[in-house]
């Protein structure tokens, strides 16, 4: 039977939903047992959350001073520590996963799975390549643990109403001095964070300055929305590099994704393709988008998206 550890992502004292849709990936591996660790320097709130998953049986928590932001090179050594005799150790495919599970699988002399979207069985999984554009099945050896990351855009959000014991535990690890907590910047203020927000309002190079992308603040303020960004308005300057949605940023599957001003270039399609809703806004008819969007608009994005927001 498998043995799933799950490493929780977390920030301000708060889970984030990622880690939630790891716990409906490991759900699909018939008779798996799913725990969470929690690393943190007060892990207790962070743990109450985790334990109201369904089907999580068990949340750990490691205490430190050291845990207080969440460094990959610190968290590691715990995180192996703790994680003997399991079969799997999952994390999420976000910028926090993708920092630390190479470092886990390195660390054990295993090849990562990344980005899991669907289970066949214990071992073996399937995951996008060419840009989303061809999906690839994957196995993993039976003698070795998995370590992978879950292409949460993939998974819905597990449900709660669990009610998981929570044990806390203490690991013997040397922690790495070589790394240090320096700030962390995000683009997105008080904004929904990008990758697990219900809506998403994009905005891509037609804006035509970093001026103008007020406007798509703006619309996102008026939905409650995370903000994203096109690669052309990103490399133009509009946009900070983590609202970048795409191949080579973030692949997001909000309920509804808004596009303003973005032709649909192919690798932006692919962060979007998951999402439940497309709706676009150009002015150019001929915009790969609209092939993709449930909604097209064709027209003036100046005009038509004070309109449509003066009516929200």
């Amino acid at each position: 039977m498998s043995s799933i550890l799950i490493i929780a992502e977390h920030l301000n004292g708060q889970l984030n939903q990622s880690t939630a849709k790891c716990v409906s990936c490991a759900s699909k591996i018939p008779g798996a047992t799913i725990e969470i660790l929690v690393l943190a320097t007060d892990p207790a709130p962070i743990a109450a959350q985790a334990a109201a998953i369904a089907g999580v049986s068990k949340v750990k928590t490691i205490a430190n001073a050291a845990n207080g932001n969440a460094l990959a090179a610190v968290y590691t050594p715990q995180v192996l520590a703790a994680a003997s005799g399991y079969s799997h150790i999952f994390g999420p495919s976000t910028t926090f996963g993708k920092d630390l599970m190479p470092r886990i699988a390195a660390k054990l002399g295993v090849s990562q799975v990344s980005d899991i979207m669907a289970i066949d069985d214990a071992y073996t999984f399937k995951r996008p390549i060419y840009a989303g554009n061809a999906i690839v099945t994957v196995k993993a050896p039976a003698d070795k643990p998995v370590v992978a990351t879950v292409r949460t855009a993939s998974f819905p959000a597990a449900g709660g109403g669990g009610a998981a014991a929570i044990e806390a535990i203490s690991v013997e690890a040397d922690l790495p001095t070589h790394t240090r907590f320096v700030g962390l910047q995000q683009g997105g203020g008080d904004r929904p964070d990008l990758q697990t927000a219900r809506i998403v309002v994009s905005g891509g190079r037609a804006l035509g300055s970093a001026e103008n992308f007020k406007l798509i603040y703006d619309a996102a303020d008026k939905l409650k929305a995370g903000v994203g960004a096109s690669r052309a308005a990103v490399d133009a300057g509009y946009a900070p590099n983590d609202m970048q949605v795409g191949q080579t940023g973030k692949i997001i599957a909000p309920e509804l994704y808004i596009a303003i001003g973005i032709s649909g270039a192919i690798q932006h399609l692919t962060g979007i393709k998951d999402a439940g809703t497309i709706v676009a806004i150009n002015k150019d008819a001929e915009c790969p988008i609209f092939e993709i969007a449930d909604i097209g608009l064709v027209a003036d994005l100046f005009k038509a998206v004070p309109e449509l927001m003066a009516s929200v």
